[in-house]
């Protein structure tokens, strides 16, 4: 389901539709420019490539993505990872790790896991979003405050130096920041302005601040970077060999996992607000060819963007017509106001940031959470969390994934249930079969277990326990499979344990109702002949009676 044609199918290429499109695409074009910069600068390359990054790989998913209303660009949620790659493998290896991702994800797309994508738990995505939210804040201090340090080091390092060095923060940055942060939460209210993003507002009102009296010690992207280029970036192959696709291949993963998962999470917000229903498959594959292209023009990695996505629908974008909108206003933004970016101060960018942390930490939902979810979900997020702030996302999203499906695993084991049967209630289900057969009751050497829940490796614990005391040794062993609705290798291995045991005993093991997909694997393993017990498809009834006829005979 190819945007593009997605659009087309559903009669949105119209030119009723185009108007309200491509004004929702101005507006988003708009509100992408200050965030485009500042995340560019946020992870270590130059502002005018997180604008690269926003015309060629939002072009690349409005078109070949697999929602008609997402807008892709550089988001806050990668900074962490990228600024980490380009210190210690510089831009073109950040670069080359993009267009690794960029592979990776289309072969996901292609090999259709965009649904497993969908399976990682709430409690890791808060923790390791909310983790993020927290870097990047502290991560703008120096740049909000002014402050005369590069801090370096592991987290708690960076925290304690800018701290530390607060106290010589620069007044007029400062005072720069604050207006800007002012200006982004509360500009909606000023009259005549509900309607303009309040990055924006801040942006320009900044902006126009310094040039008009160049305030002493501001830190502006002229200074800092220079200025940016009144054109659009050529296409330049990268140097890929093969030490780098080696030395690159974890960041490279790392851009890919977080990539998917953004990209997808933005698509389901999209559904929800436009009524939507995207394809998590053709979402990667339209990822993975934005994030292939991006580089080759100057930009760095891209994601859907919630925010912004938002913005369009809300604005009225209904087809991938405003995704291109978004990306001309762009170009048209750097071919006509490039140089008075130069001006543009650094605060101002870092006062944007920390807004756009303070709605990725989702401070309500995660102390809601911490108050409300289940012990364990609480566990996994604050560990999740934990390892975001201070050791490495890849590390909290693999060890948070990690626990999530070791206590899913402990409460499946805990859910199957292994029960002997008899009694009134087992007499009174074989009662005609037994009278028919002159029996008042059935013989003591026949046990009969029932299993409730899957027949996997975490419940073979359960299974082995209830079978350790079958007082004596028992002539046959009935087992109920009807209520096992799939059985894995290691459930398997013990059934044939148990055969194997019940013959050197001088017994046997019966299998009753097991569904098709049961019945296919024991034949497969070859079980149905060792274990001697007839189909294990039979119904209980059918088992049993087998069993009569047999001690008949």
């Amino acid at each position: 389901m190819i945007a593009l044609l997605e659009a087309q199918r559903a009669g949105l290429l119209g030119w009723k539709h185009w108007y309200a499109n491509i004004v929702a695409g101005v507006i988003v074009g708009v509100v992408a420019l200050p965030l485009a910069m500042a995340f560019a600068i946020a992870s270590g390359v130059k502002p005018e490539q997180g604008l690269y990054t926003a015309i060629i790989a939002g072009l690349a998913v409005s078109l070949l993505g697999g929602s008609r209303v997402q807008i892709a660009g550089p988001t806050g949620a990668f900074i962490v990872i990228l600024s980490g790659i380009v210190a210690q493998h510089g831009v073109q290896g950040l670069q080359i790790a993009t267009f690794m991702a960029g592979v990776i994800l289309l072969l996901f797309g292609l090999a259709r896991l965009g649904g497993a994508i969908k399976f990682i738990p709430r409690p890791v995505i808060i923790g390791f979003t909310s983790g993020i939210g927290v870097i990047i804040w502290v991560g703008q201090w120096k740049d909000f405050f002014g402050l005369p340090v590069s801090p370096a080091g592991h987290f708690h390092q960076k925290l304690w130096t800018l701290a530390q060095a607060l106290p010589s923060l620069h007044l007029a940055t400062t005072g720069v920041a604050v207006l800007s942060l002012l200006l982004v939460l509360y500009s909606a209210r000023l009259p005549g302005m509900r309607r303009v993003p309040g990055p924006l507002v801040a942006l320009v009102a900044a902006t126009v601040l310094q040039a008009l009296f160049q305030f002493e010690g501001v830190a502006t992207i002229g200074s800092a970077f220079g200025e940016i280029p009144r054109e659009l970036p050529r296409m330049q192959w990268l140097p890929v060999t093969l030490d780098r696709v080696v030395e690159l291949i974890g960041p490279a993963f790392a851009i890919a996992m977080l990539g998917a998962i953004e990209s997808l999470l933005s698509a389901v917000v999209a559904d929800g607000m436009a009524g939507t229903r995207h394809n998590s498959n053709q979402e990667l594959v339209g990822q993975g060819i934005a994030n292939m292209a991006a580089p080759l023009f100057g930009g760095i990695a891209a994601t859907g963007a919630i925010a912004r996505t938002a913005t369009n629908i809300r604005n009225g974008g209904s087809s991938p017509i405003a995704g291109v909108a978004h990306c001309v206003t762009l170009v048209l933004i750097i071919l006509a106001l490039a140089p008075y970016a130069a001006n543009v101060p650094l605060a101002a960018l870092a006062a944007i940031l920390f807004v756009v942390a303070w709605n990725m930490s989702e401070a309500r939902h995660f102390l809601r959470m911490v108050r409300r979810a289940p012990r364990a979900d609480v566990v996994i997020l604050l560990v999740t969390f934990g390892l975001t702030v201070f050791a490495d996302l890849v590390v909290a999203v693999n060890i948070g994934v990690v626990l999530a499906m070791l206590h899913f695993l402990r409460r499946m084991a805990g859910s199957v249930a292994v029960s002997r049967q008899g009694g009134p209630s087992l007499d009174q289900e074989l009662a005609g079969l037994l009278r028919d057969r002159g029996l008042a009751r059935l013989p003591d050497d026949i046990m009969i277990y029932q299993i409730d829940g899957p027949l996997f490796y975490g419940a073979v614990e359960t299974f082995e326990q209830a079978l350790s005391d079958t007082g004596g040794a028992p002539a046959v062993l009935l087992i109920r499979l009807g209520r096992v609705p799939f059985i894995d290798a290691t459930g398997l291995r013990t059934l044939e344990n148990l055969a194997d045991a019940q013959r050197a005993k001088g017994g046997r093991v019966v299998l009753a109702e097991a569904n098709d997909r049961v019945r296919s694997k024991l034949q497969r393993m070859g079980l149905i002949e060792k274990i001697e017990g007839g189909d294990p498809g039979a119904s209980f009834e059918q088992a049993v009676g087998r069993l009569i006829e047999n001690r008949a005979a």
